[in-house]
């Protein structure tokens, strides 16, 4: 093996770097080791990596590989403290569900899944895109720090008040079509309690996770492991409780005046041409702001698919609307976690359109579950957490929401399958979907999560359904013995 040094000429006449290429047996068989730029450019941004995306992806040389004990120890943390969200998420909707909002406008629980859904299309991607960040070594200069928060915080905020008003424009069409009516006074309700609920809810969340993922960087933590599940811990329940109470004030609201949501709504949008200023001036996010909406906007309609699902089951099965948040929540934190970490190893190792060397982009599910690919060493523990998890916030949610345990064996046992099966198809799909949008040169980052979330909701919200119609054939149903 020889190494030959190779001169490369950057964006700028006076930029020079050198690319180190290991040449293997006289082959043309290279593997980029590293990049070293001697000066910068004045558009790139101050990393250690090029801002080309053919240029700038670098392996992890010298870096440890995470310990098996420590990934766990790091993803089962915030996974528990998550699923205390997700069971409050679920005791507020079982809760709320006898409002008069949610009793006289049955297109609010098309909105629910949707607007939850949004930590995963917006706030989990924007976790990644700075996790990847901080794995690449882009977390060091306090003032770029501030302006990649910044531009990621305004491009949350144009992308949650144009994907609200698309998915209640959704909710208010489904509520057309099934009740064959329309009221114009619910129409301004669904969209302005959807843009309020979805713009509070992600400008908390994105706080709280550049703390964490700032934080976690400082403290040598691997932040693909901690911030999605911390996050998503919050989310759940603030966006249930956000919308509830948004709803039901402008519900009685409107029964004096419409002024109240036509103001609201006003605002807001009068704001989107500001944050899109602060967007497109920003280098981090100018990028994504032209080129990000077909995974978000997809996503909205794949899990409003859930949403009709929950609006139908909620009236048929009691004690679903405790339970699907639950099991929604549980999928999409943990497949963000597999994509988020794959995502990231593949900003480390390859460049874009080229997969890592031994990496097909169609793998058995064994292999990508269980053993043979190296993400089956996490999507095994991602599994492990699911049934432990699982049995923990079935049992829990259940007691707080019944005031004692009422399940049943058959219960428990048909819903582990389902919520299992749920996380396996997540997976599965994750490896093949990050790897995808990979080959297709698009950043996973920003394409793949919305994709992923959206399907764990509404598969979640299917697969739930299963559990209660298996046991309605038996004659069983949730929180009682045979009937």
């Amino acid at each position: 093996m020889t190494i030959c040094d190779v001169y490369i000429v950057g964006k700028a006449a006076d930029t020079t770097g050198i690319l180190k290429i290991y040449e293997i047996g006289g082959q043309d068989n290279y593997t980029m080791a590293s990049i070293n730029s001697n000066e910068k450019s004045p558009g790139d941004p101050p990393d250690k990596k090029l801002a080309e995306a053919d240029a700038e992806k670098q392996p992890l040389s010298g870096k440890k590989e995470e310990r098996w004990w420590s990934t766990l120890m790091q993803v089962a943390v915030p996974f528990f403290i998550a699923g205390c969200g997700t069971i409050g998420a679920g005791l507020v909707l079982g809760h709320v569900k006898e409002w008069a909002v949610f009793v006289n406008v049955s297109a609010i629980f098309v909105l629910v899944p949707s607007l939850s859904g949004l930590k995963g299309n917006l706030d989990m991607c924007l976790a990644s895109r700075l996790s990847t960040q901080a794995n690449l070594g882009n977390m060091s200069s306090t003032r770029e720090v501030i302006s990649m928060v910044v531009g990621n915080i305004s491009l949350v905020q144009v992308q949650a008040i144009v994907a609200a008003t698309v998915v209640s424009i959704f909710a208010i069409v489904v509520n057309i079509i099934t009740d064959r009516a329309i009221n114009g006074s619910y129409v301004l309700l669904l969209i302005a309690s959807a843009v309020f609920t979805a713009t509070t809810t992600c400008f908390v969340l994105d706080f709280v996770m550049v703390m964490v993922i700032y934080g976690s960087h400082k403290f040598k933590v691997n932040p693909d492991n901690v911030a999605t599940p911390l996050a998503a811990s919050i989310g759940d329940i603030v966006s249930n409780t956000v919308l509830a109470v948004t709803a039901q004030y402008m519900y009685e609201q409107i029964q004096i005046s419409l002024w109240q949501p036509i103001a609201l709504m006003c605002v807001y949008y009068s704001l989107l041409p500001l944050w899109v200023f602060i967007v497109w001036r920003n280098k981090y996010t100018k990028k994504v702001l032209t080129s990000g909406w077909t995974p978000v906007i997809s996503a909205l309609f794949i899990s409003g698919i859930g949403g009709i699902v929950l609006d139908k089951a909620v009236d048929s099965y009691p004690g679903y609307e405790v339970f699907q948040p639950i099991v929604n929540g549980i999928g999409g934190n943990l497949v963000c976690v597999q994509s988020s970490r794959l995502a990231t190893h593949l900003h480390q190792t390859a460049i874009p359109g080229e997969l890592p060397e031994n990496t097909r982009l169609v793998e058995w599910p064994w292999k990508t579950l269980f053993y043979g690919t190296k993400a089956a060493k996490v999507a095994r523990m991602l599994l492990v957490l699911a049934l432990f998890g699982q049995i923990i916030f079935m049992v829990v949610a259940d007691f707080v929401y019944q005031g004692y345990v009422t399940l049943q064996v058959p219960f428990g046992i048909t819903y582990l399958l389902c919520s299992l099966l749920q996380v396996m198809v997540l997976l599965y799909l994750a490896y093949m979907l990050v790897h995808l949008m990979w080959k297709k040169k698009k950043d996973p980052d920003n394409a793949a999560i919305p994709y992923l979330t959206a399907l764990g909701d509404l598969l979640g919200s299917v697969f739930l359904g299963l559990t209660f119609v298996i046991l309605s054939i038996f004659g069983m149903q949730y929180g009682n013995n045979v009937q």
